[in-house]
């Protein structure tokens, strides 16, 4: 932000060539508010500096966590999408909970990976036990 502090020293060096000076109290006043302004410049471009550290170190630790990850879990999990839409199923022959996702919905028949017994969805109808 050293746009706004030379705002404010062009505001010093104005106040100058007016010759504005603490004699009166106009110009006490003015050199004060200046004075104000420089502080605020000055507190603005400090905290500007520990954001601008604050985002490389944050970028930092998101690449090692990233890494992390990729050694725990083998994937590049960040690359995900994560808006897929899963929908939770209960295997009616060993009550397992099973997630299947769009793509599996769009197959004629869900497979329960557990027991390996075909799942009826919504739509079709329980085969009967006297068959």
């Amino acid at each position: 932000m050293s746009y706004l502090g030379e705002r404010v020293a062009y505001l010093r060096g104005l106040s100058e060539g007016l010759d504005i000076s603490e004699q009166t109290a106009e110009g006490k006043l003015l050199l004060k508010m200046i004075e104000v302004l420089e502080d605020v410049a000055d507190s603005i471009n400090e905290i500007e500096q520990t954001q601008d550290e604050m985002d490389e170190y944050i970028q930092d630790i998101d690449e090692d966590l990233g890494e992390v990850e990729e050694e725990l879990f083998g994937c590049d999990c960040c690359d995900e999408d994560d808006d897929e839409d899963f929908l939770e199923v209960e295997c009616p022959h060993c009550h397992e909970v099973i997630y299947f996702d769009a793509d599996s919905l769009a197959d004629d028949e869900l497979i329960c990976p557990v027991c390996k017994q075909s799942i009826i969805t919504d739509g079709e109808e329980e085969p009967s036990d006297e068959e």
